[in-house]
């Protein structure tokens, strides 16, 4: 009688694990910037590139084996077996292709420096831009408060001579 009440919510589940400035095997006190990024690119690639063709080779074996043909119950086993082992290194792949977009995300988000300069440059001008705006309104206004009574107090001073 205690069961739990059916949703169509999904599941909570833990963040992929990330790493975010994976460490590579070259010294990088001799690497300037360019080549150190250019490096942490390439393995990026490389990462991609295999469990990409993970996914792909395991494609190619499923439908390979979902062959119609005169199959006894042992082959018929057999071939099941092997597409659920693939089914789960195409699994696995997937969650890695996952966890490493998850860790581009991050890198994009946290390190993305030029762009955070950016607006902040555009910010600052923004900023001057209407600090001198201001100035010139308060000018034309201290202009506006100040003038009459220097015309008042000058047409005073006429009509007392």
């Amino acid at each position: 009688m205690s069961e739990a009440p059916q949703t169509d919510v999904s599941r909570r589940a833990a963040l992929p694990t990330a790493s975010l400035l994976p460490r590579s095997s070259q010294p990088t006190i001799d690497q300037n910037s360019a080549e150190y990024l250019d490096a942490i690119e390439e393995e990026w690639n490389k990462k991609v590139d295999v469990e990409i063709e993970t996914l792909v080779d395991g494609m190619v074996d499923i439908v390979s084996l979902a062959s119609i043909k005169d199959k006894d119950k042992f082959r018929v086993a057999q071939e099941a077996f092997q597409a659920r082992c693939r089914a789960e290194s195409m699994i696995r792949a997937s969650n890695t292709l996952l966890s490493i977009t998850h860790s581009m995300k991050l890198l994009l988000l946290l390190s993305d420096e030029a762009q955070i300069a950016n607006r902040r440059d555009m910010e600052l001008k923004q900023i001057s831009h209407d600090k001198e705006e201001i100035k010139k309104k308060v000018a034309v206004l201290l202009d506006e408060l100040l003038r009459p009574s220097v015309e008042g107090e000058s047409s005073a001073s006429n009509t007392q001579t």
